[in-house]
């Protein structure tokens, strides 16, 4: 999951992250838009992701959409999800996350981002922790510190969620215990 050279060139800061932001096209979704008769946009979202936001609030972890693009398919979706930052319609993204963590009160090396195209490289470089979907431009995996087996739109913020927790020392059992009824899971997960 690891782009080497990143990895030598930085510390592993994923069991500090406070925040994960996820471009979308590409990311959350597979890139593609469908557009319909009347010209609105039609995003298709995997259900996976959704799970990885409830995931990571579950475990203190905060999510957010950062995106070149507004579209209300996008609103919606993050609204749905109860994401806690949405910045959408920012070309310069590096200015964006820059806002965020101030607005959040969170440093940039607890913030992790999820980025699959060229714009995403200046961020990626500014955050503590840098993700990338397996089919992302060959210049964005050489940026990432991580990249995951999935392609965009097939529950990269999933896998996003569990390496996250992985790196805090959590097994998926301990992840998911709140889902599965498991008391004794849940107790040493909060202890």
């Amino acid at each position: 999951m690891a782009s080497r050279d990143r990895m030598m060139a930085r510390p592993d800061r994923r069991a500090q992250i406070e925040l994960v932001l996820f471009d979308v096209d590409g990311v959350l979704t597979d890139g593609t838009l469908l557009i319909g008769p009347e010209g609105e946009a039609l995003k298709p979202f995997n259900v996976r992701d959704g799970v990885a936001v409830g995931l990571l609030r579950q475990h203190g972890i905060k999510s957010g959409v950062l995106s070149a693009k507004s579209s209300q398919p996008l609103i919606t979706r993050a609204t749905q999800l109860g994401m806690d930052v949405i910045k959408i319609g920012f070309s310069h993204k590096l200015e964006a996350i820059r806002q965020i963590a101030e607005e959040e009160g969170i440093a940039a090396d607890r913030i992790a981002f999820a980025g699959d195209d060229i714009i995403d490289i200046p961020v990626m470089r500014d955050v503590a922790t840098a993700y990338a979907p397996a089919d992302a431009h060959p210049l964005v995996i050489e940026a990432a510190d991580h990249v995951t087996k999935a392609n965009g739109g097939c529950g990269v913020a999933r896998e996003i969620a569990e390496d996250l927790l992985s790196a805090r020392g959590l097994d998926l059992s301990q992840m998911y215990a709140h889902l599965l009824g498991d008391d004794d899971a849940l107790r040493r997960v909060v202890q």
